[in-house]
């Protein structure tokens, strides 16, 4: 079927596609290659970490990005204009009957698993696979718990009028967390490879409206939160390293944090052996 893109239209993708783009301004190259001490191996055995890297300290300038983004989801709540184009989006989408699909429920999780699959075909990203699978599950930990508050908390009924959990966008809070993640993981080794996640959750943003699942507000403030929460684990993995880190260096004791999803669920595994 040929689909009419008005103003409207144009509008959304221009709003989503924005956020592509998002690394420039978030960090330039430090390094461009990675030096034979920062490889890591994916040995549990071996950890090779360094708690003054700067992949680990706080910037006020890495917030910015997300603030604007979650602000804009908020201010499409109260303010008649955003609200606008919210509705004339979604009233756009159902005239032109653009076919909609379930690869969202998929395209979500796609960066993360790339990353793990990366690294079982040998291309190495920033840390080991411990190490990673801990920051992993805290991103998702911090963005679980943002977003399902959020959405209780707000209460705005669904497009579809099948529940009042539309804000913010669930999956693509979960989309852009993972391509967060998978841009941190290779930005030092692999700059362009460290962009591929992007393209999928601006994927994951954009069929979430043609769904009529979320509204273009819920969206873009679910975009803000998943980067939001991938950064905030980085922040936080010196700390929680400590605690899954024997104190006594000849301690046996082996600790490995991983992600569970079944169907519609997702939770944090932990095996700790003696």
């Amino acid at each position: 079927m040929t689909l009419t893109y008005s103003n409207t239209f144009k509008s959304l993708c221009l709003l989503l596609f924005i956020v592509s783009p998002i690394i420039k301004a978030q960090d330039t190259i430090q390094n461009s290659q990675i030096t034979k001490d920062s490889v890591v191996s994916d040995s549990l055995s071996k950890q090779v970490f360094n708690p003054n890297d700067k992949v680990y300290q706080f910037k006020t300038k890495k917030l910015i990005i997300p603030a604007v983004l979650i602000t804009y989801g908020g201010l499409s709540l109260a303010i008649p204009a955003l609200d606008n184009l919210n509705k004339s989006t979604q009233n756009e989408i159902l005239e032109d009957k653009t076919r909609g699909n379930r690869f969202d429920n998929y395209t979500q999780y796609l960066p993360a698993a790339a990353v793990y699959g990366l690294n079982l075909a040998g291309v190495k990203g920033k840390h080991n696979l411990r190490d990673r699978t801990i920051i992993f599950a805290t991103s998702q930990i911090i963005n679980t718990s943002l977003v399902m508050g959020l959405k209780h908390t707000v209460n705005e009924q669904r497009p579809d009028k099948s529940n009042h959990l539309s804000f913010p966008s669930g999956h693509t809070a979960n989309a852009f967390s993972t391509a967060q993640f998978m841009f941190r993981e290779y930005q030092d080794s692999n700059f362009w490879l460290s962009l591929a996640g992007y393209p999928l959750a601006a994927f994951t943003g954009v069929y979430r409206v043609i769904n009529n699942k979320h509204w273009v507000g819920d969206v873009v403030a679910g975009a803000g939160i998943g980067i939001l929460s991938t950064e905030a684990a980085y922040w936080l993995f010196p700390t929680i390293n400590k605690w899954f880190s024997p104190k006594n260096k000849e301690s046996k004791v082996a600790t490995m944090v991983f992600p569970i999803f079944q169907e519609k669920q997702a939770g944090i595994g932990l095996v700790m052996r003696f």
